[in-house]
Formats: structure tokens, C-alpha cells, sequence
């Protein structure tokens, strides 16, 4: 047990500590100790402490490994499907029904079903929802709030006009929407008459018809026993035409919302809770009775009674619910009907699985051919030329391409795609199947802060000394990363983009991101000057290896996953900058400034590029929507999504570059101190930059406190970003002493940042990010620990992968790849024609 072996340790501390913490213990028995021996005792305790935190450091590293994590992961994975399928198994697995039997509201106003998430449907949604259909409301005042509020569904503007105890009709002529209430108090006869008639009038029945009724009953008989008894047998005769008409439609019943007794008026007072209970009692029983085959065509809808015991008091007369909860009521009407047919990716109540496209089909076969290959090689014992697992796999477009020593044998890069093959089936599982839970983000100040503040204590606890320290050098870059990534991820679990001055400060991250790419890149160009085709293709696979896949797996356009192509594009950018003639190294530079000028220049006309694309969105779209480009670029038919994104943070990468050029000059000029603990500059200018430095970052934080929207604050963006980011670049690097060590804990994050950012999209998140995935239902502090902890590894196994296949797929020899990457070329203009094909095809 690890827990033992820990124990161990500490008393092998404490038994074998140093010779002055012994005689230090000599003199507790007697006369106090001199002063000697007092020092003596506490640096042998010091000691004894290191040694103790550095054993124990040693023993968890060794028991728990990122292997033996992953296995756990594994095997917590299987027993989640297992459980996940019991309980649809044996406790109703139908997202319908819990959509309409329970629920929660996160908040005041957010209801949460249980296990889904609830879209919210906008008038253009409704109305092509509900074209050419017609929706009937029958009951009693109630109901008839029920449908105003559904009826404001498609059209906001709609006036709660009608006439009381009257019919109401509503026709939207655009869709051919038709919505009537229909005046039935007491489910009697005339409920009954009403329904038969549209049995025998075809033409006249609607296609869902949602009812409801028990408030007038207990009203008009003063809430007697007898009267329930005989709402018992009407609503038993009237359930038999309800199966009819739930054969070719939807039929729902609304259970009795609870009554604010204390606020009833005195013709009321006999409608108790009490009562209304005993009547919902006899609709479960009468309705439920009716199934066939363990299912009724009849709906029961709970889940509305749910939020109205929450919100009852808001009523004003006591009977009737508050707007906000006549609101949940409708929503959750136009989920049970509309979901199934447009299918919102934020709506997974009552979606069933989407058929896999012939793609899907084809990678599915694809893994399913490298695992019986792997297999095959396997039971051979093709065991030859096995590479170690790489202890420093790092991310992004600073990755170095792995150098074995050993070749990778036949079996390894079937091995890897099997891997892959196996994350990617727990990707679909997670964010396509109806397997797994999900739920809506909510946002809240302690949701964001208390996570972040447990991540910083753990990031600083886990500091080490730095092998090297030049100013932003691998270690610090790989923290940087690091914090920077869990910050983002908190952000988005936590739904914090609703708070603005979050937003803008996580804004300032991502502008942090491109600064690295610029400044990456740039540094390696003009000290490496290796602008050979293989150190491109490296990058590029490395960079798009993953979201290519989840394109294909999860169907998803390149574009959706922006930051890759943003990094992508920039990357090209860098490298055609630093490799178009001139192209200018740091030993060529070295022999005259001249050729400083000419970087400076370069740097000019990118900016000149940049502003050019920014002046105009015409002109942005127009260039970037060129078919086949527009493929990469194009989130739901259009470029709009591209254009924001490139805009907001346009001036990052050349900023990254602009601040690696004059750094690099400046070192090679030997005007910065970069020695263990030395000031990075003069004490006089080091006092100056880090005072600034701080003013700078409370300013920041002032300005984005009194932002109010985001799109007034995303226009000052681009330009003060940078600001930020040399500030912390200042504050982290200008002392010696906090340049000389490092937070191991950040950086291990670092090195898989990239795919971290990727991975959470569909299997931390859910619903392509709206909402979060539920592995352990009912609570929520331990679905979150155990998402995450699998989430992490994947990310870090898919890294692994990447580094493995990136050595089989780009080959050392020119030819080779070159032939390789005209048959990529090929086979992706195939695909577009054909997918381009299909859009021209009419009917397709």
C-alpha cells in the first residue's frame, strides 16, 4: 500500500536524521540546551523535513504513475458504461422522461433537467419546428397560461389578449403554425366529446394536444371524496381516446402545479396541496395504467409541478405561476416535440443516436483494420525495434521532432492507431451517443475563483529549480502554457465568458497563446534558419493530427475547432515571412545591421498584410471564402466565425515576433543579465519595468471591471493585449531569483496544452462545449474529479500517439514525403469534390 510505504519513509526519517537532531534530543531531559545545540536541532529538523518531502515526493512518483493512472482510467471508463447502462436499463433511460419528470433550477431562473440539457428555442426554431402542424391546449386557466407562454415561443410579441373561459385561436401564416386553447375545465364529458370527435374528424386532429385539469373540480364539489372517485372514472374513459391519438401524434398531460395556499382567495381556499396531490395521484395511476409494452402514448409532465414548488410564492393570486415558470413549462413542451426533428446540439433531451455518415463509417472500419492488424503482429511476437515511451512529449508548434535512437518496428504505429481508435470511440460515446449524461453550464464567482485558487496553491507548491535561466526559456514557456491552459479550461466548465471582466482577462490568455507561436517560431527561424519541407510538415501534423480526426469522428467542420487553425494559419504566416528572400539568420545579421533593418522590415510588411485583411471584413470574407479554402474556414456556411476570431487577436503573433527579435539582439549584445539570481537589467530600470508592470495589470483589471458589453471591450483588445503580456513577461523574468525556478506542476500541463484545449470539447465539456458531461450523476464535486482525471490522461495518452505516428507519416527523405503528401493532396481534393457534389446535387 502506498499509504505504508509513505509511512515508512517518514520513520525511516525520523530514525536516521541528522547527528545534531540526535543530541539535540539529548538535552529535553534536563537542563535547557545551549544556543549551539538549539540551532543544531532546528537545521537538523530542517533537513529532516527536506529529506522527508523529498522521499515522499520519490514514493508517490513511483507508485503513481501517469501509466498506472491511465489503467485506472481505463478500467473507471468500463465500469461507467456499465453502470450508465443499468441504469437505463432499470431506471428509465428515456431522455424524454426526464425532461418532463424531473428537474432543478441552477439559480433562479436556469432550470436543469435531470441528465440533459434543454435547449431554448428561438421563433425561427419554433416556426420550423411546428410548420404546417397544429397544437391544441385543453383545460383550465392554467393551461391556458400554458399556452400563451408557448405561443410567445413563436411569437415574442404575442398579448395575453384572449377573452377568459373562452377558446382562444393562434395561426402564424409564414409557417401555417396553428395553436388553439380550448376551454375545458373539469376532465368530464365534455373533454371527452371533444376528444372523439377529433378521433372521427381526422382532418380536424391535432398533432400534439397537451391537457390538463383538477382545480375547477375540487373548486365547484368543495374538494369531496366523491368528486375525486368520479374524476377517476371520467379521466379513465377519456384516457382510452387519448391512446388513439397519441398513434399519430403527441398527448401530454400536465400534472397539477401546487397552490400558495396562504395567498388563495376565499372561493379558493378548498384547493389545497393536500388535494391536488391526491388528484395527480389518480392521473399517474389512471395514465400509467394505460401502457402497453411497459410504455403510454400519454406523457406525464412532473417536471413543471417541480419548478412551480420553487416559485409558487412569486404567484400573485396563489393559483397561478409566475411568468419565469409558465416559461419552463413551454420550453419544456418544445423539447419533447422539436428536439428529435432538428436535433440542437445544446438540446440532448429526447435525441436518439444520429445515424453514422459514410465517413464515420469508414474510420470506424479504419481503426477497426489497424486493431486486427495490431493483433495479427502481436500473436506473431513482431515485438522488434519497441521505442521507449519519450519522457518529455511537448505541445503546440514548439514541439521538437523526436529523435529515437531506436527505429520504430512494423507493430508500433498499428499499436498507436488502435490507441486512437479506442479514444476516439470514448469521444463519440461521450459527446454523440446517448450514453452519458450532460448538463448546462452555470455560472457563479465561486465556481471560477475557488478552482482556480486550489490550482495556483497546488502550481506553487510544486516549484522547481529551473535547468537554465534565460529569460522565457523551455521550463518557464512550458508554466506558462500550463496555467494559462487550466485557467481556460476552469473558464469554460465554469461557464465564466457570462461574467465580462473574466472574459476580457481570459482574452488576454489566448493573446498570450499566438505571442508564444510568434515568438517561438520566429526564435527558431532566425537561429535554426531550418526551412526545410520536413520540419514544416512536422509542425503541421502535430498541430492538426487530433482535430482532423475529431472532424471526420465527431463531424465537426476544421473551423469549429478554431484555435488550430488560427495557430496554423500563423504559422504559415511566420514561415513565409522568415523564409520569402531575404531570408535573414542571426549569423548573417551578425556581420552588418543592415540586415536588422531588413527584419524590421519584413516585420513591416506583415503588418501592413495584417492591417490590409483587417481594414475591410468585405475584403476578408471574400478572399477567405474561395472554394476550396473556404473548407478550411467556413463554420456553418459561413466565414463570419473566422473573421472574429482572426480580428480579435490579429496583432499577437507579431508581437510575439517583434519581442523575440529585439530580445535575441539584445542577448547576443550581452545587455541583459541572465545568471542564476541576477537582475535581468540595471536595479534602477528593473524597479521602473516592474512598477509599471503592476500598474499596468490593476489598470487592466479596473478597465475590464467597467466594461459592459463584450463588444465594446473586444475593440480595444487587439491593441492592449500586448500590454498584459509584457507585463507579466517583466514580472516573471526581471528577478533573478523568480526566473531561476519554475512550477513543474504547470509545466507538466504545458507540454499537452494543445491537446487539453482539443480534448475538452467533447469529453470534459459536452454538446461541442454548451454544456458539461456527467459521468456520476447527483453529484457533482465527484462527476468533476472523475471527468477530469480522464479527460487529462486521454489528453496526454493522444499526445503520446501524435509523437509516435508523427515519426511514420513524415519520413526524413524528401521524396518520400513528397510522394506522400501528393497523395494526401489528392485524396482531400477527392473528398471536397465529392462532398461538394453532394451540395449541388439537388434534393441531397
Amino acid at each position: 500500500m502506498p499509504g505504508l510505504r509513505l509511512f515508512e519513509v517518514f520513520r525511516f526519517v525520523v530514525m536516521e536524521a541528522p547527528e545534531e537532531a540526535s543530541l539535540a534530543a539529548e538535552h529535553t531531559d534536563g537542563a535547557p540546551p545551549l544556543p549551539d545545540h538549539t540551532t543544531a536541532c532546528c537545521h537538523g529538523a530542517a533537513k529532516m523535513a527536506i529529506l522527508a518531502y523529498s522521499l515522499g515526493k520519490r514514493e508517490i512518483n513511483q507508485h503513481f504513475t501517469i501509466r498506472n493512472a491511465k489503467l485506472i482510467s481505463f478500467v473507471l471508463v468500463v465500469l461507467l458504461l456499465v453502470f450508465h447502462g443499468v441504469l437505463r436499463h432499470y431506471g428509465g433511460g428515456d431522455s424524454c422522461e426526464w425532461l418532463l419528470s424531473t428537474g432543478r433550477y441552477l439559480g433562479e431562473n436556469v432550470w436543469q433537467p435531470y441528465g440533459c440539457m434543454m435547449h431554448k428555442y428561438k421563433s425561427t426554431e419554433a416556426k420550423t419546428c411546428l410548420a404546417d402542424k397544429r397544437v391544441a391546449f385543453v383545460g383550465d386557466s392554467r393551461i391556458r397560461q400554458l399556452f400563451y407562454s408557448f405561443v410567445k415561443v413563436i411569437e415574442p410579441d404575442r398579448r395575453e389578449d384572449g377573452n377568459k373561459h373562452e377558446d382562444i385561436s393562434f395561426e402564424d401564416v409564414e409557417s401555417s403554425v396553428k395553436v388553439d386553447f380550448l376551454w375545458c375545465p373539469e376532465a368530464n364529458n365534455s373533454m371527452k366529446e371533444r376528444l372523439a370527435l377529433w378521433i372521427q374528424e381526422t382532418s380536424a386532429k391535432p398533432d400534439v394536444v397537451i391537457l390538463g385539469a383538477a382545480t375547477w373540480s375540487i373548486k365547484l364539489h368543495g374538494g369531496s371524496s366523491e368528486t375525486l372517485q368520479q374524476y377517476k372514472v371520467n379521466l379513465t374513459a377519456i384516457a382510452v381516446h387519448l391512446e388513439k391519438l397519441a398513434e399519430h401524434g403527441e398527448v401530454y398531460w400536465i400534472l397539477q402545479d401546487p397552490v400558495n395556499e396562504e395567498a388563495l382567495s376565499e372561493n379558493r381556499k378548498m384547493i389545497t396541496n393536500q388535494q391536488l396531490e391526491l388528484y395527480n395521484e389518480v392521473a399517474v395511476s389512471v395514465l400509467n395504467g394505460t401502457k402497453h409494452n411497459g410504455r403510454s402514448g400519454v406523457k406525464l409532465v412532473a417536471a413543471s409541478r417541480q419548478a412551480a414548488l420553487e416559485t409558487i410564492t412569486q404567484s400573485e393570486d396563489g393559483l397561478h405561476l409566475p411568468e419565469s415558470t409558465r416559461k419552463v413549462g413551454a420550453m419544456l413542451l418544445m423539447n419533447s416535440v422539436c428536439n428529435k426533428l432538428l436535433r440542437p446540439i445544446d438540446g440532448s433531451c429526447c435525441q436518439t443516436l444520429p445515424p453514422l455518415n459514410f465517413l464515420q463509417k469508414l474510420t470506424a472500419c479504419f481503426f477497426l483494420g489497424s486493431a486486427v492488424i495490431f493483433g495479427v503482429l502481436h500473436v506473431l511476437g513482431n515485438n522488434r525495434h519497441r521505442r521507449p515511451v519519450p519522457a518529455d512529449v511537448e505541445s503546440l508548434e514548439e514541439k521538437k521532432p523526436a529523435t529515437a535512437a531506436v527505429p520504430l518496428g512494423l507493430k508500433a504505429p498499428f499499436q498507436a492507431l488502435c490507441r486512437m481508435g479506442v479514444i476516439m470511440g470514448y469521444f463519440y460515446l461521450c459527446d454523440r451517443a446517448d450514453v452519458f449524461m450532460k448538463e448546462h453550464k452555470f455560472y457563479t464567482h465561486s465556481a471560477f475563483f475557488i478552482p482556480l485558487i486550489y490550482i495556483f496553491v497546488l502550481g506553487l507548491f510544486y516549484n522547481e529549480n529551473s535547468k537554465e535561466t534565460k529569460l522565457l526559456n523551455r521550463e518557464q514557456t512550458d508554466e506558462w502554457k500550463g496555467w494559462m491552459q487550466l485557467v481556460i479550461l476552469i473558464y469554460h466548465i465554469s461557464g465564466a465568458s457570462a461574467f465580462v471582466p473574466v472574459y476580457m482577462h481570459v482574452r488576454v490568455l489566448v493573446a498570450a497563446y499566438l505571442f508564444q507561436t510568434g515568438y517561438g517560431h520566429f526564435s527558431f527561424f532566425w537561429l535554426k534558419g531550418d526551412f526545410g519541407l520536413y520540419r514544416v510538415c512536422q509542425v503541421l501534423f502535430r498541430l492538426n493530427f487530433l482535430v482532423l480526426v475529431l472532424c471526420v469522428v465527431m463531424d465537426r467542420p476544421y473551423q469549429f475547432y478554431y484555435f488550430v487553425p488560427l495557430v496554423t494559419f500563423w504559422f504559415v504566416v511566420i514561415y513565409g515571412t522568415m523564409a520569402m528572400w531575404p531570408q535573414i539568420l542571426q549569423k548573417k545579421a551578425n556581420s552588418s545591421g543592415m540586415w536588422h533593418l531588413a527584419v524590421l522590415a519584413k516585420l513591416l510588411g506583415l503588418l501592413l498584410f495584417i492591417c490590409l485583411f483587417a481594414f475591410s471584413q468585405e475584403f476578408f470574407e471574400s478572399v477567405f471564402s474561395v472554394w476550396p479554402v473556404s473548407k478550411l474556414f467556413e463554420l456553418n456556411g459561413s466565414v463570419h466565425e473566422w473573421w472574429f476570431r482572426w480580428k480579435l487577436d490579429r496583432f499577437a503573433v507579431i508581437h510575439g515576433m517583434l519581442f523575440a527579435f529585439i530580445y535575441l539582439v539584445l542577448q547576443k549584445r550581452q545587455v541583459l543579465s541572465e545568471n542564476k539570481g541576477e537582475l535581468l537589467l540595471p536595479p534602477k530600470i528593473s524597479n521602473l519595468l516592474l512598477s509599471l508592470s503592476i500598474f499596468s495589470f490593476v489598470t487592466y483589471s479596473i478597465w475590464a471591471s467597467n466594461c459592459k458589453t463584450k463588444t465594446e471591450c473586444n475593440e480595444m483588445h487587439p491593441y492592449i493585449s500586448v500590454v498584459q503580456i509584457l507585463a507579466f513577461i517583466l514580472i516573471r523574468n526581471i528577478p533573478g531569483y523568480v526566473r531561476s525556478i519554475y512550477s513543474s506542476f504547470f509545466a507538466w500541463f504545458g507540454k499537452i496544452s494543445l491537446e487539453l484545449f482539443i480534448c475538452q470539447y467533447h469529453i470534459w465539456l459536452a454538446a461541442d462545449t454548451k454544456g458539461v458531461l456527467v459521468l456520476i450523476p447527483g453529484n457533482p464535486s465527484l462527476n468533476i474529479i472523475v471527468s477530469t482525471f480522464i479527460f487529462v490522461c486521454v489528453a496526454h495518452e493522444v499526445s503520446l500517439i501524435t509523437n509516435d505516428l508523427a515519426q511514420v507519416v513524415i519520413p526524413k527523405d524528401v521524396m518520400a514525403l513528397l510522394r506522400r503528401l501528393g497523395f494526401v493532396g489528392v485524396l482531400s481534393l477527392t473528398v471536397l469534390l465529392l462532398s461538394r457534389g453532394n451540395q449541388l446535387t439537388p434534393g441531397a
